[in-house]
């Protein structure tokens, strides 16, 4: 818990209960649901917790701001951020039941009044939002066709509504048609080694896929 108070020093009381709470919630429901790797649970902070919040290092989202969260798994990157920003509403959406299943108790468990989960394919939601986050769960390519015609039109923030997608490793060949992609290197923000080749994805709206 201590890692997240480094690079986030404003919290609230609430918000310190909540991120302390993840921990347990977490160990408890992995026992009899394995959403997390065993070793990714004792640094849960580091690799699941922070990682996710590595999208606040980019972008701060506005109060009634709408974020979805495509192929969330155990919860990641939505749960971290919807602590962060408790007037934002996040969509979590996993095609794996199990898997919203452990993000519902989760949510349950930390008293989140800002998350709605979905049992099913993006391609199913109807809804448009400000931002699309996700932590690389597809090739980019793969993901644009996913989250097409989910991208709201009107602006709400500086950064141009579109997806922000944690990725790692080299991204030359995959963002090669995506001209107009921002990329942040995590390392920027965030001094461990986990984060050496980790980045942020901007993808603007604009974009025709």
């Amino acid at each position: 818990m201590d890692i997240i108070q480094k690079y986030f020093k404003n919290l609230t009381e609430t918000q310190i209960a909540q991120f302390s709470k993840l921990q347990e919630l977490y160990q408890d429901w992995n026992l009899k649901i394995n959403v997390v790797s065993r070793k990714d649970i004792d640094e849960l902070y580091l690799r699941h917790v922070l990682h996710s919040l590595g999208i606040a290092k980019v972008i701060s989202f506005k109060n009634g701001s709408k974020v979805l969260d495509v192929g969330t798994g155990g919860g990641f990157p939505g749960i971290p951020l919807a602590i962060l920003f408790p007037e934002t509403q996040f969509h979590l959406v996993d095609s794996i039941g199990k898997k919203i299943k452990v993000v519902d108790e989760v949510v349950a468990g930390l008293g989140l009044t800002n998350v709605k989960t979905t049992h099913g394919r993006v391609e199913e939601v109807k809804d448009t939002y400000d931002f699309i986050v996700s932590r690389a769960v597809a090739q980019m390519e793969t993901f644009v066709g996913w989250t097409k015609g989910r991208i709201a039109k009107k602006q709400n923030h500086d950064l141009k509504n579109g997806i922000l997608y944690l990725k790692g490793g080299d991204l030359t060949e995959e963002l090669q048609k995506y001209t107009s992609a921002t990329i942040y290197d995590l390392p920027t923000y965030f001094d461990e080694d986990f984060f050496e080749t980790k980045k942020v994805v901007h993808l603007g709206m604009k974009f025709k896929g």
